[in-house]
């Protein structure tokens, strides 16, 4: 069984070949470094290649100084390469600006610029006669003609509606992925059914950019799953001749995952699947066999040595919650430890800056790592948490009386909604004292169990379950997959600091 093919959230994903390599890039949103390019000479297995930015810019919202930009942030990218550039264009929900990165190589330095304008889930495309257009939109979708600088709309060039579709109950056309092929051109979009939610993807095309795009549904298919369709991703081809779509699924708390799907071209239109579904088993070439990829997540010994210039470059699979304070962190100051300072008062784990982050997986996963809570002033907590915004966490912390494991979070409230009176509050459910400030915690991710989190610590090297069993949810306060996050925050003095060692992650 491969699909989907990628067990860890990564939605919106765009899709490219450039000779015998497929590039895929997805929605990262408020998580640091962003813009995660992935690699892949299958289109089955994929590895973590590059980041597009260290941080996109340093706002106080993005430093999380009173804000924050959780579920906003970079979404949804379009991903080209076009005469040996890369082009990497996407819009920020908090910024509300339409960022363009290019580059002669994909591994960068990437040079950062603007398109005046804002354009919801947009394609950049490239027409034969070098003209270039953006197509973005929801449930009204437009076409509009660049410049040849890429910096904002052309003085009087193409600007019209393509589709449009203002009625719809729900979710309209959106999350558009524009192309030509054989001469035609083709603008895929994911929408839901009218009667009710079900992620479908749709086809419109034209003969022309000036004619008329007709269409219509091209899947509705949920792999048996949940009744969550698979939707919205990028196609692409083969050098032999093929054709791939990489669509994502909503797969409750672990996130949106991409999904593998094939595709022909009957009559010079497209046919998603095999006769409407989606095949678990997909034959691909293999353009690298024996190519051995990276795994997307990893367990780390924190065993780092700083390069040339004095910096540090973490694995590739850790992200920080939003930008992070680098006077506040360190793998050096410890030989086999992350050090996390508090920089300042904050009341929970999403108020903390530097929580280091890495997926879970679907369908099972756990993290595992040691904490020395040693330097720890009173009110202070450190732990491992899973990281959404109702979140469970296992702290170590340190009162009057020495220090004591924590586990706590925010618990689901039937019907509440993000931003709602009854949103959830944070709440202790259960505490014990400790002897040693040095722990080790765990904690359990299970989708199969119906997206549960468990927390354990270690004693006399035994597993003791601490508090209660904790129901993960995708919201759209984060819009983002559960995570697994180190963290380590003061509710009452600055000062003190928690060291991490030993971070295993088990599948």
């Amino acid at each position: 069984m491969i699909n989907p093919i990628i067990r860890l959230d990564y939605p919106d994903p765009e899709v490219i070949r450039v000779e015998d390599t497929y590039y895929m890039i997805s929605t990262t949103m408020h998580f640091m470094p962003g813009g995660a390019i992935l690699r892949s000479y299958n289109l089955k297995d994929w590895e973590l290649l590059t980041y597009l930015y260290d941080i996109l810019g340093d706002t106080p919202e993005e430093m999380l100084d009173g804000g924050n930009i959780y579920g906003k942030g970079m979404w949804a990218p379009t991903m080209r390469y076009h005469k040996g550039r890369f082009y990497i264009l996407f819009v920020a929900n908090n910024t509300h600006k339409t960022y363009l990165f290019t580059s002669d190589n994909i591994m960068g330095p990437w040079k950062k610029s603007y398109v005046e304008g804002f354009y919801h889930d947009a394609s950049l495309f490239f027409d034969d006669d070098d003209r270039k257009y953006i197509i973005y939109g929801n449930k009204t979708i437009y076409l509009t003609e660049l410049n040849d600088t890429l910096t904002a709309p052309k003085e009087g060039g193409l600007h019209r509606v393509i589709v449009e579709d203002k009625d719809h109950p729900g979710l309209g056309y959106e999350g558009t992925h524009f192309y030509k092929i054989n001469g035609r051109y083709y603008a895929f979009f994911i929408h839901s059914l009218r009667d009710r939610w079900f992620r479908t993807e749709a086809c419109f095309y034209s003969d022309s950019l000036e004619g008329e795009f007709t269409g219509g549904d091209v899947l509705a298919c949920d792999m048996n799953y949940r009744g969550s369709g698979v939707a919205q991703g990028g196609i692409v081809d083969t050098p032999d001749g093929k054709w791939y779509g990489i669509l994502f699924q909503d797969r409750g708390a672990v996130g949106r995952l991409p999904v593998l799907v094939p595709v022909k071209f009957e009559d010079g239109k497209p046919v998603f699947g095999i006769d409407g579904n989606i095949p678990e088993e997909i034959e691909t070439t293999d353009l690298k066999p024996g190519y051995k990829y990276e795994a997307l997540y990893s367990s780390d010994d924190f065993d780092y040595e700083p390069d040339e210039s004095g910096k540090v470059a973490l694995k590739k699979v850790w992200q920080w919650n939003h930008n992070p304070d680098n006077k506040l962190w360190s793998v050096t100051e410890r030989k086999n430890a992350l050090r996390l300072h508090s920089g300042r008062l904050c009341d929970n784990v999403l108020e903390s800056i530097n929580t280091l982050t890495q997926r879970t997986y679907d369908p099972y996963s756990e993290a595992v790592v040691t904490v020395d809570a040693s330097a720890l002033k009173e009110g202070d907590y450190a732990g491992i948490c899973a990281f959404q915004g109702l979140f469970a966490a296992l702290s170590v912390t340190k009162t009057g009386d020495g220090f004591k494991l924590v586990m706590h979070g925010k618990a689901p409230v039937p019907g509440a909604r993000p931003g709602d009176d009854n949103e959830p509050v944070e709440e202790v459910f259960e505490e014990v004292l400790t002897d040693s400030p040095v722990v080790t915690l765990k904690c359990t991710f299970d989708c199969e169990k119906g997206d549960v989190v468990n927390m354990y610590y270690k004693k006399n090297d035994e597993w003791i379950h601490i508090g209660k069993e904790k129901e993960m949810q995708f919201r759209l306060d984060h819009f983002t997959g559960c995570r697994y996050g180190l963290y380590y925050y003061s509710r009452e003095k600055t000062g003190g600091y928690a060291d991490f060692m030993k971070f295993e992650y088990i599948v």
